[in-house]
């Protein structure tokens, strides 16, 4: 049992360490929001892959239409409509 917890909270560890490397502050807090959406793909169970060319094929429709929210193109909700 120990070990599938050690397991579970290896990828954050990494995560974190690696920050250290990025070189300055703006680009750690970039790939601390990176680790995160790839955190929410594994909570929803989607593939990251599928999911970051679904999001940057459509986040620039987003732009200029101020009634759309950019919450719809997160992990869990494709998911729920059945877009990934």
């Amino acid at each position: 049992m120990d070990n599938a917890r050690e397991n579970s909270i290896r990828p954050l560890a990494l995560g974190r360490k690696n920050c250290l490397f990025c070189g300055n502050h703006d680009a750690a807090k970039k790939a601390a929001i990176i680790y995160t959406f790839m955190g929410y793909c594994k909570l929803a169970q989607v593939d990251v892959r599928k999911w970051l060319s679904h999001f940057f094929t459509h986040i620039h429709e987003y732009d200029n239409d101020n009634s759309r929210d950019l919450m719809e193109l997160l992990p869990h909700n494709l998911k729920q409509k059945g877009i990934l």
